[in-house]
């Protein structure tokens, strides 16, 4: 038998479920990764997957299989080094089960993962959100549904799936109303809800009228929504809003720009950057700071107190048309 089947099947059983307890979400993205890669040594070294020796994933089938991501498939550069990632922490459960290949498993642990651009973050103006938020039909059921989940998106910034595992126990209503969500990292994370969005789930969670550990936002057979599902509806409702605010149709929204906009309100509302990575269950700091890049009034308020003394704040505004044309003569 192959080292490599025995080694895979052991590196999900043992190392990611029993000793890491890691999450679907992680499970799911390990398991696509090594998957792919199964897949792409096996077509060139002509050999069955099942028949797939450690020695077969050594470092040029690896860099092939990289390049392959970038080049053929179209990924970034961050979902590559995702997907190095997931390699690298196999080779290391493998370095320990197999000393016999510890060449070939250095080899593939030196790769490095690629830089990557960091974009400017989109996220939403409050006439963005307001438009939004009224796109749902709140005549039916399903309407009703979504623009309660689109206005605890904008207001709290859970991640997708943060949201679809909420059940209806998790919402608390009462003083100092609140939800309560298992984060990334298996982390509990308690975001205190506003009036207006207690309103909301208050009047959801009397509709919906399930018990505690029922989904809180669910199909109409009861099931728990879906990432997928999330995005449809959220596109459907984009489009609808794109009517209002004409300004979202240059935009590209997922659920994670409504996290960025939840994130902006706060930072625009002068709340610190520490409290900010709190509230959104952050690891660090560090990745908070994509939102000061993106902040151009916090940037011009900046400059204005950079600016000489005497000399007017804000930036150059052209004066009226008219007069600019008659003093152009």
């Amino acid at each position: 038998m192959s080292s490599l089947a025995p080694t895979l099947q052991a590196f999900f059983t043992d190392r990611l479920v029993a000793q890491r307890q890691a999450s679907p979400h992680t499970i799911a993205a390990y398991r696509d990764a090594l998957r792919m890669l199964v897949v792409f040594a096996a077509q060139h070294t002509a050999t069955a997957p099942s028949d797939l020796d450690l020695a077969d994933l050594d470092a040029p089938i690896v860099s092939a299989f990289l390049d392959h991501l970038q080049a053929e498939r179209g990924n970034s550069a961050r979902t590559r080094n995702a997907r190095l990632a997931a390699i690298h922490s196999l080779f290391r459960f493998a370095a320990l089960r197999h000393p016999e290949h510890a060449a070939v498993i250095q080899r593939v642990l030196a790769i490095p993962p690629r830089r990557a651009d960091r974009s400017v973050i989109s996220y939403l103006t409050e006439p963005e959100i307001a438009a939004l938020l009224a796109a749902p039909d709140r005549s039916t059921w399903t309407g009703r549904r979504d623009h309660a989940l689109l206005a605890l998106a904008v207001q709290t910034g859970l991640r997708a799936s943060e949201l679809t595992g909420l059940n209806t126990a998790d919402v608390q209503l009462a003083t100092a109303a609140h939800v309560s969500c298992h984060g990334k990292g298996r982390k509990q994370r308690i975001t205190p809800l506003t009036k207006n969005t207690t309103t909301t789930l208050r009047v959801w969670l009397t509709e919906r009228a399930g018990h505690p550990a029922d989904p809180l936002f669910a199909t109409r057979q009861g099931a728990r929504l879906s990432r997928d599902a999330l995005e449809r509806r959220l596109a459907k409702h984009t489009a609808t809003a794109a009517t209002i605010a004409q300004t979202l149709a240059d935009k590209k929204i997922t659920m994670h720009t409504l996290r960025h906009s939840a994130a902006m309100r706060l930072l625009h509302a002068g709340v610190d950057i520490t409290v900010i990575a709190l509230w959104l269950g952050h690891e660090s700091t560090d990745t908070t700071q994509i939102y000061l890049h993106a902040d151009l009034a916090l940037k011009q308020r900046a400059l204005d107190r950079t600016a000489p003394p005497g000399s007017p704040p804000g930036r150059y505004r052209p004066p009226d048309s008219t007069l600019a044309f008659l003093q152009s003569l």
